[in-house]
């Protein structure tokens, strides 16, 4: 493993704040007694936490007094765990996946980027907002490339959205996490191929008494449950004159999304806006994608660029559409 050392530039003191003394306290309780040195990792990540993200000496030399540990020991561990931050971070602190996942999937732009915006890697930029490393893999290979944002991950990344990103986070804009492209969570590209059938969700599919463990076959007078109700919402054949809107500013619409939409006769936010719940059981129906209209309120988003396109959506969620 690599050499990791203090930072040559130390505070003179550390201490627990009042509340993080207490949540302390609350820790070592978890132990028989005798065995509170077991409570060190999350005692010595809560005075990182307390102290900008970065362990100081004073600081683990705190912990152990806490504990009852000799120094060497508690040393060893803030050394050994990479979680522990030896020198100062930026604000927003970002950990770049370099493993070959991502790195196959163009985290070697993204690295460029840390280089373009932030500086060289374990720097601080001179106002305090961004530091940047690359780190081994954060588990999230199927939405790679990605990084770490303090505690939230970004996915699905290309240069282009993860310098705007940066810059939004350093401009103090919330930032959405997770995918950034039109994919829920971890689902393929294009949206989900399984288990899209609404009855496997709607708590019909056990019976009344828990431990059956069979399941009587429908009669005459047990009929399978009936599918939700449906219907189209008012379509068009061709898009007005002034052109299509352009639907891809609904968050969870992607280029594929778009062109099923207006194959099916969609073409302008004032549509989408007016849908109600059986026209929109219709469209998931069409698109396949069960559910993804509710889970990112499209109807609302709908609404907002209908209404004043990007300066009202800005207004209505507090960030530029996509």
């Amino acid at each position: 493993m690599s050499v990791r050392r203090l930072d040559p530039v130390q505070p003179e003191s550390f201490a627990f704040s009042r509340a993080n003394l207490s949540w302390a306290k609350g820790q070592l309780k978890k132990y028989p007694k005798g065995k509170q040195a077991s409570a060190i990792i999350p005692l010595l990540w809560r005075a990182q936490e307390q102290h900008d993200g970065w362990l100081p000496e004073p600081a683990i030399r705190h912990v152990a007094d806490m504990l009852g540990m000799p120094y060497i020991r508690a040393l060893e561990v803030a050394t050994f765990y990479t979680m522990f931050n030896l020198s100062p971070v930026g604000e927003h602190f970002v950990q770049l996946c370099g493993t070959t996942p991502c790195m196959l999937c163009g985290s070697g732009d993204l690295i460029d980027v840390c280089k373009k915006v932030i500086g060289p890697e374990n720097t601080v930029t001179a106002d305090g907002k961004l530091s940047w490393m690359e780190v081994e893999c954060l588990g999230a290979c199927v939405n790679a490339p990605m990084a770490q944002v303090n505690k939230d991950y970004y996915e699905d990344l290309t240069a282009e959205n993860f310098e705007q990103i940066l810059a939004d986070l350093r401009a103090g804009k919330k930032v959405k996490p997770g995918p950034q492209n039109s994919r829920h969570a971890s689902e393929p590209m294009g949206g989900a191929t399984t288990l899209l059938d609404p009855s496997l969700y709607n708590g019909k599919g056990r019976s009344k008494s828990a431990t059956s463990r069979t399941r009587k076959a429908p009669t005459a007078k047990t009929k399978s449950p009936k599918a939700s109700a449906t219907a189209a919402p008012k379509l068009m054949k061709t898009p007005r004159k002034a052109g299509a809107d352009d639907l891809k500013m609904i968050a969870g619409v992607g280029p594929k999304i778009e062109g099923i939409l207006n194959g099916l006769g969609v073409f302008h936010f004032d549509q989408v806006s007016k849908w109600k719940r059986a026209e929109v059981a219709w469209v998931d129906e069409q698109l396949k994608f069960k559910g993804r209209i509710d889970r990112e309120d499209w109807i609302k988003q709908a609404k907002a660029l209908a209404k004043g396109g990007e300066a009202e959506y800005v207004k209505v969620f507090g960030k530029k559409p996509r």
